[in-house]
């Protein structure tokens, strides 16, 4: 599941963060309901492990 920053998490998890080439660049620990952040790169975007 694609997700962007600003987007709601879905459920309690790490989001890895993906930059446009599809490479793992990072990642993030979300509680269900908390604000995915701003990415460091534009054109990234964040999925659940």
């Amino acid at each position: 599941m694609k997700l962007n920053s600003g987007d709601t998490a879905p459920k309690s998890a790490n989001y890895k963060v993906i930059s446009p080439e599809g490479k793992v660049i990072g990642s993030v620990y979300m509680r269900e309901g908390e604000t995915l952040p701003p990415t460091q790169m534009s054109g990234c975007h964040y999925e659940a492990e």
